[in-house]
This record gives C-alpha cells, sequence and structure tokens, in this order.
C-alpha cells in the first residue's frame, strides 16, 4: 500500500493554555499578528485573552472579527487584505471551523499574490504561508490539523483548497473554551467530528493504517462521550475528551478523505445556511444505512466504540448495531432531524442532488458503496 500522511508539526492541550497564545506565536518569529475569529468569540471574552497574551509578548495585533458561517469569499478576501495592508507576519485562527478555515487563507494569501478562485483544488498554492497558530473553540471540524480549508464561493457554491500549506504551526487545545457552548452546537460539532472518524475509516480512495489508528480513537472519545457532554455541559473531562477526539478525527480524515454525508451536506450549508455540523447530522444515519450492504465489515469494526460490552453474535449483527446507535444518537442529540423544519424546500431536494453528483462527486468517490444522483435525491426525501 502506497500512502502519504500528513500531520500538523505541534500540538499543544492544556486547559487554560490560550493564555500561552504569544509566547507560541513568539517562537514562531511573528511581531504583528492578525486573529481571525466572529462576533460571538468577541462577545465570550477569548479574543480579548488572545490579545492581551500576544501583546504581552510584545506582539501587535490586529483583531478581523467578521468571520461568518461557511466563510463566504468575499468576507475571507476582506479579512486577507486586511491582513496584507497591515503588513502582518503571523494569523491566528480562534473559533468553530469557519473562522480556522478562514485563517488558513489568510495566513497564505496574505503572504501571496495569488487569488483565492486560482487556489481552488488540489494543491494549486504556490509559496509559503504566514506563521499560523490555530485554537478551536468547539470540538467538531478538526481543521485544525488539517490541511483543508472549505469556503463558499461567490455563486454560493462550496469550494474547497487542498494545499499542505495550509497545515498550521500548532493546534492549540484549551478545553475551558468549550465549557459555555450550547447545547445544539455541543450536539452539532460533536456529530461532525464523529462523521469525520467515520468516514475517514471506511474511505473508498485513501484509506490507510494510520488514518484507521486515529479513526478509530476518535470515535471511541467521541461516541463515550458526545450524550456526556449534551447531558451535562459541566463535565470538564468529557469536554476534554471530545476536544482531542475531535482533533484525532481531523487527522484521520484530512489523510483519508471524507465521504457522502459531507457532500450531502454541502449544498445544505451553502444555499440554506444549515451549520456545517447539523447539515452532516440531517443526513448521517441515512447515509450510513444506505451503505451497510458494501460497509458492513468496516461498520462492524468501528461498533465497539459506540457500544461496549456488547458480545456480537455476527459480523451483520454488530453492523446493524452501529447504524442502529447512530439513528439513535442522532435525534436524542436534540437537534432538528427533518430538512423542512430548517427552512429546506422541496423543490430545491432534485436541484441538490443533481449538484452533489456533478459537482462534488470527488466525495461520492470516495463513499463505500455507490451512489447516483437518484440515491442522493432519495436521501433527501426520506429526511425532508
Amino acid at each position: 500500500m502506497s500512502f502519504m500522511f500528513r500531520s500538523v508539526p505541534r500540538i499543544v492541550c492544556e486547559a487554560g493554555g490560550i493564555t500561552k497564545t504569544g509566547a507560541l506565536m513568539k517562537e514562531l518569529g511573528a511581531t504583528r499578528v492578525t486573529v481571525v475569529c466572529d462576533p460571538g468569540i468577541i462577545t465570550l471574552g477569548y479574543a480579548d485573552k488572545v490579545q492581551k497574551s500576544l501583546e504581552a509578548a510584545g506582539i501587535a495585533v490586529q483583531i478581523f472579527a467578521d468571520v461568518q458561517a461557511d466563510p463566504p469569499q468575499n468576507i475571507v478576501q476582506q479579512a486577507i487584505d486586511g491582513a496584507k495592508d497591515w503588513k502582518a507576519d503571523g494569523v491566528i485562527g480562534l473559533g468553530g471551523g469557519s473562522s480556522l478555515d478562514s485563517a488558513k487563507l489568510v495566513a497564505l494569501l496574505a503572504n501571496s499574490d495569488q487569488t483565492i478562485e486560482g487556489i481552488y483544488g488540489i494543491d494549486k498554492a504556490t509559496g509559503d504561508r504566514l506563521p499560523l497558530i490555530q485554537i478551536p473553540t468547539t470540538a467538531g471540524t478538526g481543521s485544525e490539523v488539517t490541511w483543508v480549508s472549505v469556503i463558499t464561493d461567490n455563486n454560493s457554491l462550496k469550494q474547497v483548497v487542498y494545499t499542505p500549506q495550509l497545515m498550521p504551526d500548532i493546534a492549540l487545545l484549551d478545553a475551558e473554551l468549550t465549557y459555555g457552548l450550547p447545547q445544539k452546537v455541543t450536539a452539532a460539532t460533536g456529530l461532525d467530528a464523529m462523521v469525520h472518524a467515520i468516514e475517514g475509516y471506511t474511505s473508498r480512495t485513501r484509506k490507510n493504517p494510520i488514518a484507521d489508528g486515529m479513526a478509530v480513537t476518535a470515535l471511541s472519545l467521541l461516541g463515550k462521550n458526545l450524550m456526556k457532554v449534551i447531558e451535562n455541559p459541566g463535565d470538564k473531562e468529557a469536554r476534554s475528551a471530545m476536544l482531542q477526539g475531535s482533533l484525532i478525527a481531523g487527522m484521520a480524515f484530512a489523510n483519508a478523505s471524507v465521504a457522502a454525508i459531507h457532500g450531502l451536506a454541502y449544498p445544505l450549508g451553502a444555499r440554506f445556511h444549515i451549520p456545517h455540523g447539523h447539515a452532516n447530522a440531517l443526513v448521517m444515519a441515512q447515509v450510513l444505512r444506505f451503505n451497510l450492504p458494501a460497509a458492513g465489515k468496516l461498520y462492524a469494526e468501528l461498533a465497539p466504540c459506540l457500544i461496549e460490552d456488547c458480545d456480537f453474535a455476527s459480523e451483520e449483527e454488530a453492523a446493524e448495531a452501529f447504524v442502529r446507535r447512530i439513528e439513535e444518537m442522532v435525534p436524542a442529540s436534540g437537534l432538528e432531524t427533518r430538512l423542512r423544519d430548517l427552512g429546506v424546500t422541496e423543490d430545491s431536494l432534485s436541484e441538490m442532488a443533481e449538484e452533489v453528483f456533478g459537482k462534488i462527486y470527488r466525495l461520492i468517490e470516495s463513499n463505500p458503496r455507490d451512489m447516483t444522483a437518484s440515491d442522493i435525491e432519495a436521501i433527501y426525501r426520506e429526511v425532508y
């Protein structure tokens, strides 16, 4: 088997570790740092903590706090232009996946004459990015350890940048930043991370033994702690386990690929602004059920990650139990489970199916079972 595995050079995992941001960035040699976040991060006071740490280390700070969910290209461009004009020599991503994905592109393109459109796709970027630290405030996307950035272009289509330069210098995990997450955000981001682990483990295109081991570890951490943090948001140990599981799942899928769940979720975010993790959760169980005939062996191998102390009589029984457990977890998370309840229109279902099959086919190729546009539409209709 031939494969390549990429990983972030350094991971710092410490409750309260956000106070070390300045010292870490100083080690990277930066003196003028742009912090990329959303307005909620300002309200929570996290950006202020980062700014104080940076300034204590003698580093000048610019805050860009206009990131939006499913980051629109024009907003990311504003952040890039602002950092370039300010002559930033370092970048920090602070927040959920949208902020982290935006920060990657700021670090890359504030140091380049390339355009955003010019680097859509695989390995289109040239040159080096600015020093980059990623600090997640949700346990979900794993973006802090991936070489991928997903944004929404000016035609409301999801575009993906894959390039090694997007891998940050440091991923800083501070579980304290997740203690106050709202229940729905906790649920959506946690299920998103679980999807990363599952799809990484079952990928047809880039599955490899290192990613497999990480996917199993991640899914065990996530599957055994998600309901704990939903039911008891103050469980600090479970919160830390979720953040670690999210990061490890990110490392898995970044090297093995995601698949149809993500493919079907993308138009829901781009068209109807459903948060990415929630969009994944909406179609997660139905895609796994669809894949069962082709992925039964792999699902059986993953079953112990979610179901403890079970002695399955057969591979089929274990795989069925795995899918059934996911079917139980999604509604138990408290998230809405119907597209119609989130503003999705029935006449958009066939259009989205064609979009997924025609423009995001790379993710369908990674799916363990072949899928047609009709199959995709049928799944949308099932959850409508």
